[in-house]
């Protein structure tokens, strides 16, 4: 099992005053204003619990059906490898784990340098470079290559990534139909889905429609997962000016009760059943049109949603190391290094996204790279500082006295490796003037590409997924 990232250190946005608001706004909300759902049998759940179908057509969800599913809902959520060893704890405790994507619409291509389709062929190469990055724990299956049947990407996504891939897989899917599939494929390699529910090495991803719509497909996944009792992530994609109103509390209350109302349909669905909190809180871009996936605002929204979802003692799911840019440039690295940093100095537990680019348009292996070394790095500053009397060494300082140094003592030869020595930063005395960042990254990507292996797939395994394919046509 991976050591988890742990932090030492972090910060709060809201008060817990703001947190009380926040989530009063958001029990009138769902009370009182109400939300569209869609999908008979969870329609019927939420009426025959509590719930109210008003004139409108709008259902208002109660108090009392929230408070019920955050007392039902686990604390903590585990999740394994494909092999079945433990990988993530997820829970409000200040640990951090960073996750990618196996596919995308577009890949930033590492060797040609341009932005083209993600193909099926892709999905190798954003799995063996997440399956070597010690800071990347697991990646994002969507379904997205141009070059397979969009009736079956999701399926065959979800293969190619088991087979390449060893790590926890979190998943997503086109439609109803093939998240079915997916279980029933995942519950075969595991030996059964009473074996994946004990050791779950996948989890899955839904989005409702904000503004408070949830429509059949949201529903139906919410269902099927809670059903399965396969953990699930549920997030809304609130759009300040757009999607949510021009301002943060109340997109955050918005927000909010979206992702709650997800809750309460999977604990109604199945009482216990593992649920990951998501909010992406970003804002409506009036000069482009675009989502933004690195603006400021969304990842203090995010932070500030990860000190709510602390304070329901839920795992919360963020975002980051991802930019707006279509390459890697200097836009790129800063939106990139500003997002980890932020979401490693709050309480978020999970976080997807890393290496996305282009308002999540595309995938950059090398940006996964980068990010790896940005969080190393900072795994360093967010550990904090020990101030236990061993740690001031006075008799070092007197021994080594006014006018000394330190590098021959034995202290420094025993403790010097614990600073952190950049793999891809330069800290040479005297520097090329030209950046190496780039060659190395570059270099690196087709060292892991030659020369990591992924643990191969049991022989029985292999073969029922021979099987699945020939069903799918794939």
């Amino acid at each position: 099992m991976a050591m988890p990232i742990k932090r030492n250190i972090n910060f709060s946005v809201l008060s817990q005053d703001k947190i009380d608001k926040i989530h009063e706004k958001s029990m009138y909300i769902m009370e009182n204003i109400g939300m569209k759902v869609t999908g008979e049998r969870s329609v019927k759940l939420l009426l025959d619990n509590g719930a109210t179908l008003a004139d409108d057509g709008l259902i208002r969800i109660t108090r009392a059906m929230v408070d019920k599913a955050l007392k039902s809902a686990p604390k903590e959520v585990t999740l394994y490898t494909r092999d079945g060893e433990p990988a993530m704890v997820i829970n409000s405790e200040n640990q951090v784990y960073f996750g990618t994507h196996s596919d995308q619409l577009e890949i930033v291509d590492p060797f040609t340098n341009t932005v083209r389709q993600f193909l099926k062929k892709d999905i190798q190469t954003m799995c063996k470079v997440a399956d070597y990055l010690p800071n990347i724990y697991f990646v994002l299956s969507v379904g997205m290559t141009a070059d397979v049947d969009p009736k079956v990407q999701s399926q065959s996504t979800f293969i190619e990534t088991v087979k390449n891939f060893s790590k926890t897989i979190n998943f997503s899917t086109n439609d109803i139909e093939s998240l079915q599939d997916i279980i029933d494929i995942a519950a075969d390699i595991a030996g059964g889905l009473n074996k994946l529910q004990e050791k779950p090495f996948i989890f899955n991803y839904c989005e409702p429609i904000p503004p408070l719509t949830h429509p059949l497909e949201s529903t139906e996944k919410i269902y099927i997962s809670a059903e399965n009792r396969i953990p699930f992530v549920y997030m809304p994609y609130c759009m300040m000016g757009g999607t949510s109103p021009m301002s943060k509390a109340a997109t955050l209350a918005q927000c909010n009760a979206e992702a709650l109302a997800g809750l309460v349909l999977t604990q109604l669905v199945s009482e216990g059943a593992p649920f990951i909190y998501g909010a992406m809180p970003s804002v409506f871009d009036m000069r482009t049109s675009i989502g933004s996936y690195a603006a400021p605002e969304f990842h203090l929204n995010i932070a500030a949603m990860a000190d709510l979802v602390a304070y329901y003692g839920l795992p919360f799911y963020g975002t980051a190391g991802c930019s707006d840019a279509k390459v890697i440039d200097e836009q790129a690295v800063s939106e990139a290094t500003m997002e980890i940093f932020s979401t490693m100095l709050s309480k978020a537990n999970i976080i997807h996204d890393v290496g996305v680019m282009d308002h999540c348009k595309s995938v950059s292996p090398e940006l996964v790279v980068l990010a790896n070394e940005i969080i190393e790095g900072l795994k360093h500053y967010t550990a904090g500082i020990d101030v236990a009397d061993d740690d001031f060494v006075i008799d070092v300082i007197e021994k080594v006295g006014p006018g000394g140094h330190y590098l021959g003592e034995t202290h420094t030869n025993k403790n010097f490796r614990k600073v952190w020595y950049p793999g891809l930063f330069s800290r040479k005395m005297n520097n090329e003037d030209f950046s190496e960042v780039s060659g190395k990254i570059k270099l690196k990507i087709a060292d892991i590409l030659s020369g990591h292996e992924v643990p191969r797939l049991d022989d029985l395994v292999l073969e029922k997924l021979v099987v699945w394919e020939r069903k799918l046509g794939l």
